[in-house]
């Protein structure tokens, strides 16, 4: 390894290609095609699992049984959107349904879309003049399904739909969401309005595939897994709360970061690990230092990596507190 572990100098330096990109930590590789002929390849990730107490794990267990949606809260760092991925992975449920909700996000978006202007615009490019002028049956090309009406389709194992960081939406979207989760259906009326009452029309649906929908009505026949995150930042209605099983994750431990770090760094950076491990737990149990596990994980790996030969001062850098980033 080069003795300087910089790949940007600044300054009046010639532009100069970096020949071996660093390897990623195993949380930032994603999956695109493989590498060409000649290049190195990224070494394999060990594999991944999800650090959770027991009474944290009884917790998921019920909402799973009870078919109700489970409600994570906890402080930034605490795994709370993992779990929902977690899930999915162990319990063979396919690729998670992600809402990510911000103060604009409505029931009827995460339910599904009409493309209304695109169709109005074909019918024009046709040479038509209103809706009558294309198929009733063609409505289905404008329409698709969100995460939240693609969770409930009907199927024998539910699919897991993560509904993130809910207390960012409107202080409304709790509450509309009560009928949906109590009844297990919903209906879109642009087909329920349909002149045949019982019309099949297919819709687009989940990884642009195409699924149909009778009645302009959607029912689950196996309540989806639905993760609700919440960073606390207001409270939710007791309507609300009472249809959810609830779980506040708490920052882990010292005992639990050592195998957060084996899990996605391996057990010889857990073991070279211990005073990152201390400096971060004395940092964060300080109420002015807000730390997250991911920021100990990166300061690990620059550790153990080897890349930075400079590490004391940007170990600072990686744990700078969380309430000082906007500053």
């Amino acid at each position: 390894m080069s003795t300087d572990w910089r790949l940007f100098h600044g300054g009046d330096v010639e532009p100069h290609p970096v020949t071996v990109w660093p390897a990623p930590p195993p949380w930032r590789t994603f999956g695109g095609e493989g590498p060409k002929e000649g290049e190195e390849t990224v070494p394999e990730r060990p594999r991944r699992r999800y650090v959770i107490s027991e009474t944290d794990r009884d917790i998921v267990n019920t909402a799973l049984h009870l078919h109700r949606p489970l409600l994570v809260t906890g402080r930034p760092g605490t795994g709370k959107s993992t779990l929902a991925r977690a899930v999915a992975r162990e319990l063979c449920l396919g690729e998670v349904l992600h809402w990510p909700v911000n103060s604009r996000s409505t029931l009827a978006e995460g339910l599904y879309r009409y493309d209304a202007v695109g169709r109005l615009r074909d019918t024009s490019l046709r040479g038509g003049t209103g809706d009558g002028d294309i198929a009733e049956s063609d409505i289905g090309d404008y329409l698709r399904l969100g995460p939240l009406g693609t969770a409930l389709l009907p199927r024998d194992e539910p699919r897991v739909l993560l509904i993130d960081e809910l207390d960012k939406g409107d202080v409304d979207l709790p509450n509309d969401l009560l009928t949906v989760f109590e009844e297990g259906t919903y209906e879109i009326p642009e087909l329920a309005r349909l002149k045949e009452d019982s019309a099949a029309i297919r819709v687009t649906g989940p990884d642009d595939g195409r699924v149909t929908v009778t009645g302009g009505r959607v029912t689950c026949r196996t309540f989806p897994v639905v993760v609700i995150t919440s960073n606390g930042e207001r409270e939710f209605p007791p309507a609300f709360l009472r249809r959810c099983v609830r779980l506040d994750l708490k920052q882990p431990d010292a005992e639990q970061l050592r195998s957060i770090i084996g899990m996605h760094l391996g057990t010889d950076a857990a073991a070279h690990a211990e005073q990152l491990i201390e400096e971060f737990l004395r940092l964060r149990d300080n109420q002015a230092h807000d730390l997250a596990t991911d920021q100990l994980l990166n300061a690990v790996h620059l550790r153990v990596s080897g890349a930075a030969m400079d590490f004391d001062r940007l170990r600072d850098t990686v744990f700078r507190s969380l309430g000082d980033l906007d500053a």
